[in-house]
């Protein structure tokens, strides 16, 4: 009788143990369940923007439309000359009603088919037009209806830290903008050998797919044509690189009308001159581009232009001296042959300029129509 005793008093105690808590545990479960509703704090309606952001806001809205999202379809060769279809994919804007579309030439480059896909998702064949592979540029067409083309604005003005919008479709998004500010305005070198005179750099993020697409202004105008990064990586670093608008402008009709660009060319042997050069030929400017040589029948030779009549020796290259010395071209100072390959770079062929040169000692201002450059020359 005393053994089971202890054997009692245990059990009752369980039993007390487990009435307690179990009714401590009911209580909390209780008061859970019966527990007010969390209280949270919602942002007013309608939502607000700075002006910023609304600014942000119309510069997307106002250009989406005109950026497409190109596809091209090319055939390569695997190692047992088996076609391999492969796939690439780049940015262009509509530039008109017609459905013709500016991008860059490395976008539609060996391309065998091509499709467009607007930003209503809508998708059409495209054709190419004209191509200019040396300043990396083509325009293809679309038929399709009710286009909004992009308003081209102006490159020649942008000044280092304006702020820029990049659209285009990169890795494939369809519709992205990036925003940044102009880092600096220099001529650059793509991997292909273009040259691109005062290409627009940027901050503004551009990666692979954004090739071909706008570079706008805070207004929503095209001042650039997204082209190129500088990465190891093959995405952005923080450095990308457009066409500026204007180049792109002096281009357009020819590609259109004549499937490539006529380049124009003065038709002179050109030298450049700096400050030591000039005092040693008795040079009335410091600076300039001196003719050494005219071409017989060619822009300058027409306008009355004169080419070198004695010849020197500049260390071991031989040079004519005693020609005109050009050193604005409408206005703008030309002061190497950087100068003088932009002031081209703006023309076509058949465009009248207005040269100013030096004839011995005295300055004056030659009208000159431009003449098509041939394929050995754009001079």
């Amino acid at each position: 009788m005393k053994a089971i005793r202890p054997i009692a008093f245990g059990a009752v105690l369980a039993i007390v143990f487990l009435v307690y808590t179990t009714a401590r545990l009911g209580s909390h479960t209780a008061n859970f369940i019966t527990r007010e509703p969390v209280e949270i704090t919602e942002a007013a309606s309608p939502q607000s923007y700075d002006s910023e952001e609304q600014n942000n806001i119309q510069v997307y809205k106002r250009a989406l439309p005109s950026v497409v999202n190109i596809t091209s379809r090319t055939l390569a060769f695997d190692f047992f000359y088996g076609a391999v279809p492969q796939e690439g994919a780049g940015s262009g804007f509509v530039i008109d009603k017609d459905g013709h579309i500016l991008t860059n030439y490395h976008v539609i480059e060996n391309a065998q088919r091509l499709e467009v896909t607007l930003y209503n998702k809508k998708r059409y064949r495209a054709q190419v037009v004209g191509a200019d592979p040396s300043h990396d540029l083509a325009v293809i067409q679309i038929k399709a209806p009710e286009l909004q083309p992009a308003v081209l604005g102006d490159s020649h003005g942008l000044q280092v830290g304006q702020k820029v919008y990049a659209i285009g479709n990169p890795f494939g998004l369809a519709g992205t903008m990036t925003r940044g500010i102009v880092s600096s305005i220099r001529q650059v070198s793509e991997p292909s050998g273009a040259t691109i005179d005062e290409a627009i750099q940027t901050d503004a993020a551009i990666n692979p797919g954004n090739s071909g697409g706008p570079m706008l202004n805070s207004r929503g105008e095209v001042v650039g044509i997204n082209t190129m990064i500088l990465s190891p990586s093959g995405s952005s670093a923080g450095i990308g690189f457009a066409i500026p608008i204007n180049s792109a402008k002096a281009a357009i009709n020819d590609l259109v009308q004549y499937g490539r660009v006529r380049r124009p060319a003065l038709g002179i042997v050109p030298l450049p001159i700096g400050p030591e050069l000039a005092q040693e030929l008795g040079l009335p400017d410091d600076y300039g581009v001196l003719i050494q040589r005219v071409v017989p029948g060619g822009a300058a030779d027409q306008a009355g232009l004169h080419g070198g009549t004695e010849r020197a020796y500049l260390g071991n290259t031989p040079i004519m001296t005693g020609g005109d010395l050009i050193v604005a071209i409408d206005g703008e100072p030309i002061e190497d042959l950087q100068d003088y390959a932009h002031a081209m770079n703006n023309h076509k062929a058949g465009d009248i300029i207005k040269v100013t040169v030096w004839s011995g000692k005295k300055k004056s201002e030659v009208k000159v129509t431009l003449q098509e450059a041939s394929n050995s020359s754009r001079s």
